[in-house]
C-alpha cells in the first residue's frame, strides 16, 4: 500500500462489527446493499478491485472472482463456505477462509431450544393457550433423559450440542468420517445406525454435493416412529417433500427447521401448514456475540492470508 491509496475489501452486507473494523483499519471497506445479487458483486468488484471479500450474505460466484484480478482471499462471516465458488477460487489461486467455531455456541443454544420446543410441544401449546384452551388433561409430552441423541457431523457446533445431551442424560451417537475421535460419552457410528437408534437426529454437517438430501425418503424410512428432527445447518441436506410427508404422516413426532432449501423462505411455503415443524428464519447464529466473534474471525482470516502472501512474495 503505497501513499494514502489503501486496498479495499468488500463485505457483503451493511455492516460489521466495530472490532472487525479496526482490524481492518488499514484497509478501504465497501459494503454492499442488503442482499447483494451476483451483478452488484461484479459491479462493486470491477469498480473497486478488492484483495478481498468478506461474505456475510449472497454468494461468490467464478464471475464475481474474475471481476478483481487482485483477488486473493475470499472470508467467510460464519462458518459454511457453499455460498462460495470453492473450485473456481482455487483454480484463480484465491484463498477461501471460514470463522471456524465463530458461531458455535449461539447455534449450539438454538439447537436446544428447537429441540426442547418439539418435544414439549412449547409452540403449540402457546398457540392453544391464546386460543383459550386449557390441554393439561391430554397433553403428554416427550421426556429426553435416556432418549438418544444422533448428531450428523460432529464438528465445533456438534461437540457442545453432545455436552448438553449428556447434562441431560441422553446417550449420544455421532456420525462424522472427518471426526479423529469422540470426546466422552459418545459413540462414533455410521450413518444407517445413527438412523435407527436415534430418537432425536440434529444435523451438524456442511452442505456439499455428495450430502444433498441426505434426509429423504429412504432416511426417513430407517429412523424410529416418533424421532424429531432438527436442522440448524443447511436447507439442502433435505429433501422438503419428504419431510412434509414424514411430519404429515406421523413417522416424525416434529421437526425444528431454522434452514431451508430456498433463502429467503418465500411464502406461501408448504411448511407453513405443517402443524408440527417449528420454524425459524436462519438465525441460529444471529447473536451480539456471534456477531463480533464471526466478523473479527473473518477480518483475521484475510489478514493471515494477506500477510501469508506478502511475505511469500
Amino acid at each position: 500500500m503505497s501513499g494514502a491509496h489503501k486496498d479495499v475489501v468488500i463485505v457483503t452486507g451493511i455492516d460489521l462489527a466495530p472490532a472487525a473494523v479496526d482490524i481492518l483499519r488499514d484497509y478501504q471497506l465497501v459494503y454492499t446493499s442488503a442482499k447483494p445479487t451476483e451483478d452488484d458483486l461484479i459491479k462493486l468488484a470491477q469498480q473497486h478491485q478488492p484483495v478481498a471479500i468478506i461474505v456475510r450474505y449472497g454468494g461468490v460466484s467464478a464471475r464475481v472472482m474474475d471481476a478483481s484480478p487482485a483477488l486473493r482471499v475470499i472470508s467467510k462471516h460464519g462458518t459454511g463456505i457453499d455460498t462460495i465458488d470453492s473450485q473456481a477460487a482455487q483454480q484463480r489461486g484465491i484463498a477461501v477462509k471460514a470463522a471456524v467455531g465463530a458461531n458455535a455456541p449461539a447455534v449450539a443454544e438454538h439447537t436446544w431450544a428447537l429441540i426442547m420446543a418439539c418435544a414439549k410441544n412449547v409452540v403449540g401449546l402457546d398457540r392453544r393457550m391464546r386460543e383459550g384452551h386449557w390441554d393439561k388433561s391430554t397433553h403428554k409430552s416427550l421426556e429426553l433423559q435416556g432418549r438418544t441423541l444422533g448428531l450428523v457431523g460432529f464438528g465445533a457446533i456438534g461437540r457442545r450440542v453432545a455436552a448438553v445431551a449428556a447434562a441431560l442424560g441422553m446417550p449420544v451417537l455421532a456420525y462424522d468420517p472427518y471426526a479423529k475421535e469422540a470426546a466422552p460419552g459418545v459413540q462414533l457410528v455410521d450413518l444407517d445406525t445413527l438412523y435407527a437408534r436415534s430418537d432425536v437426529v440434529s444435523l451438524h454437517c456442511p452442505l456439499t454435493a455428495e450430502n444433498k438430501h441426505m434426509i429423504n425418503a429412504q432416511s426417513l424410512a430407517r429412523m424410529k416412529d416418533g424421532t424429531i428432527l432438527v436442522n440448524t445447518a443447511r436447507g439442502g441436506l433435505i429433501d422438503e417433500a419428504a419431510l412434509i410427508a414424514a411430519l404429515n404422516s406421523g413417522k416424525l413426532r416434529a421437526a425444528g427447521l431454522d434452514s431451508f432449501e430456498k433463502e429467503p423462505f418465500a411464502a406461501p411455503h408448504p411448511l407453513q401448514d405443517v402443524g408440527n415443524a417449528i420454524l425459524s428464519p436462519h438465525i441460529g447464529g444471529v447473536t451480539s456475540d456471534a456477531y463480533i466473534a464471526m466478523g473479527t474471525g473473518a477480518a483475521r482470516n484475510i489478514l493471515a492470508v494477506l500477510n501469508e502472501q506478502a511475505i511469500a512474495g
